[in-house]
């Protein structure tokens, strides 16, 4: 397959999430609109108490905005986005018209992944600019982000996201069942993660926990052990991170070379 196939399939793929607005409405409110609440609410709250409560942005806005976008909402927008791509094909009834184009499966496959990073990568980046819109705007006399720190949380804000979304395109081109696996992610990411990773007589087998991992790569300090409940080394949590996502992506690969068209 050559280069320009390839980008024509990406834009191909791309195009379809785009089409997908009651999706991506609910992608933006999700990544979105809880950065904008966190910071109106703190501004109020500083505006009539100032004594009370610090300004709404500075280093600490910085800190919750980036905690509220990279380990809560940013990846649930990416589990919506990588679902629709994985499953996007087979619900709408065209797999078995690209097939028969004589295009290879894997290749089918293989272009989900990327069309679906750019469109979760594109929403990530708007919160992320309102993280840092709040932090400097509502900074007061507080300290700010150097530009280091603000590199660092622009590349765990990818990170996170793009992490979590590549996952769901694999797991639903597993299921190709877009209701099965949006519960599944979602109920995985909120209840079980957590849940996991705080019964401590699991030991060591909390590690495998994938936003536990992700947390280690936080540069900022957004809660116990940068945001993880598990203790473990950057090298162990690099790992993890592969591990779900060679896993997720060959199984999603494997499903989709082998069933039917």
């Amino acid at each position: 397959m050559t280069a320009a196939i390839a980008m024509q399939m990406f834009g191909a793929d791309f195009l379809k999430l785009r089409k997908r607005r009651g999706t991506l409405i609910w992608v933006l409110v999700l990544a979105l609109l809880p950065v904008i609440i966190l910071f109106s609410v703190k501004a109020v709250q500083h505006s009539s108490n100032a004594l009370k409560y610090e300004p709404a942005g500075g280093t600490p806005g910085f800190t919750d905005g980036l905690r509220l976008l990279c380990l809560f909402f940013g990846p649930l927008s990416a589990v919506l986005i990588g679902v629709e791509a994985g499953t996007g094909d087979a619900s709408a009834g065209v797999f078995r018209d690209l097939v028969v184009t004589g295009r290879s499966r894997l290749a089918l496959f293989a272009s989900r992944v990327p069309a679906a990073l750019a469109a979760c990568w594109s929403v990530a980046l708007i919160g992320y600019g309102l993280v840092l819109l709040g932090t400097f705007a509502f900074a007061s006399n507080l300290h700010t982000p150097n530009g280091a720190l603000i590199v660092n949380g622009l590349a765990f804000t990818l990170l996170s996201t793009g992490v979590v979304c590549a996952v769901a395109v694999g797991f639903a081109s597993l299921t190709t069942s877009k209701p099965a696996a949006i519960t599944a992610l979602i109920g995985w990411q909120l209840v079980a993660s957590p849940l996991i990773a705080n019964i401590s007589s699991l030991g060591s087998a909390r590690d495998g926990v994938l936003s536990q991992a992700l947390a280690h790569f936080s540069p900022a300090h957004i809660g116990g052990g940068r945001g993880a409940t598990v203790a473990m080394s950057q090298g162990t949590a690099l790992v993890v991170v592969a591990a779900w996502l060679a896993v997720f992506l060959a199984l999603g690969a494997w499903r989709t070379r082998t069933m039917d068209a």
